[in-house]
């Protein structure tokens, strides 16, 4: 599934590979594993319902 899409993480997660990357704004893997990683498929609504929510800080602990 992985071939061809081009995957993106935040600017934000530092120099490491502890974070998740995204594609297509509804495709969604692990960084560390890169290709070999699972992927994880939403639909656009709910990503979209995910990235409202973390930027309205309902996930700060």
């Amino acid at each position: 599934m992985s071939a061809g899409i081009h995957w993106r993480k935040s600017s934000r997660s530092g120099q490491g590979n502890n974070c998740v990357e995204v594609a297509d704004a509804r495709l969604v893997r692990d960084s560390k594993l890169g290709a070999w990683s699972p992927v994880l498929e939403v639909s656009a609504k709910a990503f979209s319902d995910f990235i409202n929510a973390a930027k309205d800080g309902r996930f700060d602990g």
